[in-house]
């Protein structure tokens, strides 16, 4: 069996309210909603590969803070170990490459989007939190 392929992904919080990004079509997951993040390459942290990709995927420069938790889920196409982090925007307009749309959702909301797997036990424990 192969390693579980590292990846992270940011909970930005405002008030009672996450930021859901998803999936543009053509990508893998299309259409799921996610925390943005992606792969931790060879030589980062969790926490430089996040700022990596946030600033790739959204042309945001984040604050990575706390860690909220570490799920493993197999899909199709390979096993992921999604570590989650609350995360805060320091600076930059968003701007999606990855996803085709984002929307700040409270609990309730968040709890009627079509999220990808890996990502729900993080909104399960984030939403029991706002």
């Amino acid at each position: 069996m192969c390693s579980p392929i590292r990846v992270v992904g940011a909970i930005f919080v405002d008030g009672d309210r996450v930021l859901a990004c998803r999936k543009a079509p053509g990508k893998s997951l299309a259409g799921l909603w996610e925390f943005p993040g992606g792969k931790i390459e060879p030589g980062e942290s969790p926490e430089e590969a996040l700022a990596r990709e946030l600033s790739e995927e959204l042309s945001l420069t984040a604050v990575v803070g706390d860690k909220v938790t570490t799920t493993v889920h197999t899909y199709d196409f390979a096993t992921i170990e999604l570590t989650t982090f609350l995360c805060t925007i320091q600076s930059g307009e968003l701007v999606l490459t990855d996803h085709d749309a984002t929307r700040w959702v409270t609990a309730a909301e968040a709890q009627t989007l079509d999220w990808a797997p890996a990502d729900i036990p993080a909104v399960e424990l984030i939403s029991s939190r706002l």
